[in-house]
């Protein structure tokens, strides 16, 4: 006797069309990968220029270019990722602009042996003066607001790391502990309900300050 095969339950069809994301790269992976992306291109642009190639790495750009604009459309990037993002973004358009210049030299047939030599010290020059765009977090009750003030704290960390500031002596509960006094001292002398944090990077430096909201 033949057996009727029985169609498959809802819940299984359910299991059979779900999609499933494990091999997805987190937010935090993607900007790992994005940042030895662009230390890799440098390298290749270097390479280049010095002439051990005979086409520039093009295709590593556009995929540096394509991972930038995919996380720009990312909705769900904490304070932290953000300000990396835009750390990375920074760095990456000041390349770009040195490396254009040049191509154009080189393409206008100038001294491009001097323009090698000097490439590492311009990027270097640039870098330091790069203002990054200033991140901001409003504060009304930092002590009970870990959670924004941990992201707060994320974010001041990444700014240091990535102009080489010491971060050994920065625990999280001293920094919790300082904004929660710099909070409710600045509220009781400014006579107002919110303070706002700013993080910015100026001339290879972090500038963290607080003020009262307007």
């Amino acid at each position: 006797m033949a057996l009727r095969r029985g169609r498959p339950t809802a819940t299984k069809v359910k299991q059979q069309e779900r999609p499933t994301h494990d091999n997805q790269p987190t937010v935090d992976e993607q900007l790992t990968r994005l940042e030895e992306d662009i230390r890799r291109l440098k390298v290749e642009f270097d390479i280049y220029f010095n002439g051990g190639s005979k086409r520039p790495p093009y295709d590593t750009k556009s995929r540096v270019e394509s991972t930038t604009k995919r996380l720009a459309d990312e909705r769900n990037l904490s304070f932290a990722q953000r300000y990396r993002y835009n750390s990375l973004v920074a760095r990456y358009t000041s390349f770009r602009e040195l490396w254009r210049r040049t191509i154009q030299s080189r393409e206008e047939g100038r001294d491009q042996a001097s323009v090698a030599r000097s490439i590492g010290n311009k990027e270097e020059a640039d870098g330091r003066n790069q203002k990054l765009p200033r991140e901001t977090f409003v504060c009304a009750d930092a002590h009970r607001d870990v959670e924004t003030v941990k992201s707060l704290y994320d974010a001041l960390v990444e700014a240091k790391r990535q102009c080489g500031e010491p971060t050994d002596d920065f625990s999280f509960p001293r920094f919790h502990r300082l904004v929660a006094q710099k909070t409710d001292a600045l509220k009781q002398s400014l006579n107002c309900d919110r303070i706002l944090f700013s993080i910015s990077v100026e001339g290879g430096h972090v500038q963290f300050k607080a003020k009262g909201e307007e």
